[in-house]
């Protein structure tokens, strides 16, 4: 296994104030620094860093500092996430042209994974073809991002149309997309992360951990929240995926780098790893 860290816990997310009126501009961004983020990575142990498409738009112009900030700190870039509502039929064309520049932006900087997030839950209620909307824009997703040389997976989030066990599978039958999962968000979604991991073992495609206090849905680095953990990461073995481990907590009130410690300790004593 290799161990990452997604960018996000620096300050937060963010979307940008251009895409409430134009969805092609709507991108994801981490609201603090992306050099201290990965400066702060590489320091706490890991080897690669995930970001949001929003941030590679903006170092596109000048990518040197990111570039360099990552060989310093001895990291790769290993994923870019973004999202979309997906089910709109007149708005697709123009995310679908977001999703196509966050694969390229991915492959410019050497990525090698897309994570998607998305479907959204209408003010009116969720539709029967909601799900097959989504399930038909995520394959075009998956076509997309290998036409880049990307691996494409999936992540069910909270406020979407993919938030309990029922309605993953909903989807996961009707697209052949990869399964990211977000072991706080399908356990704060009803489910038992672990459980869902064995259910589509031959899916998994990327792996997002973090842990949540379940009374409060409260976020938490690893080994201070409800997860068996343990169990999550036999899963994982038992998929026999040997690759990447995400951290992605989404904030935190204390320092970032003390958070990813924190995550970074815990996943080498539940992996057995070198210190």
């Amino acid at each position: 296994m290799r161990l990452g860290h997604h960018t996000i816990t620096w300050g937060g997310v963010v979307g940008h104030p251009s895409g409430v009126t134009s969805a092609k501009d709507l991108h994801y961004l981490s609201n603090g620094s992306v050099l201290d983020a990965v400066r702060d990575i590489g320091a706490a142990g890991y080897a690669g860093v995930e970001v949001f498409d929003g941030n590679l738009a903006a170092l596109a112009d000048r990518p040197e500092p990111f570039l360099r900030a990552m060989e310093t700190a001895g990291v790769e870039l290993v994923s870019v996430y973004t999202g979309a509502n997906f089910i709109y039929a007149d708005v697709l064309p123009d995310e679908m042209a977001k999703v196509r520049a966050a694969c390229e932006l991915a492959a410019r900087f050497g990525a090698g994974r897309l994570v998607v997030g998305g479907g959204a839950r209408r003010a009116a209620g969720v539709q029967e073809e909601d799900h097959d909307r989504l399930a038909a824009a995520l394959d075009r997703v998956t076509d997309l991002a290998a036409d880049h040389g990307l691996d494409a997976s999936y992540h069910p989030h909270l406020g979407t149309i993919v938030e309990s066990p029922d309605e993953l599978d909903r989807l996961m039958e009707r697209t052949r997309i990869g399964f990211c999962p977000d072991t706080a968000h399908l356990a704060a979604g009803g489910g038992d992360p672990a459980e869902l991991i064995r259910r589509y073992p031959e899916r998994l495609q990327h792996v997002h951990l973090k842990d949540v206090d379940l009374a409060t849905q409260t976020f938490l680095p690893l080994g201070l929240g409800d997860l068996d953990l343990r169990d999550i990461v036999r899963a994982i073995r038992e998929a026999e995926y040997d690759s990447w481990l995400v951290v992605e907590l989404d904030s935190t009130p204390g320092d970032p780098l003390d958070a990813a410690r924190t995550s970074y300790e815990h996943l080498v004593e539940l992996l057995d790893l070198p210190a």
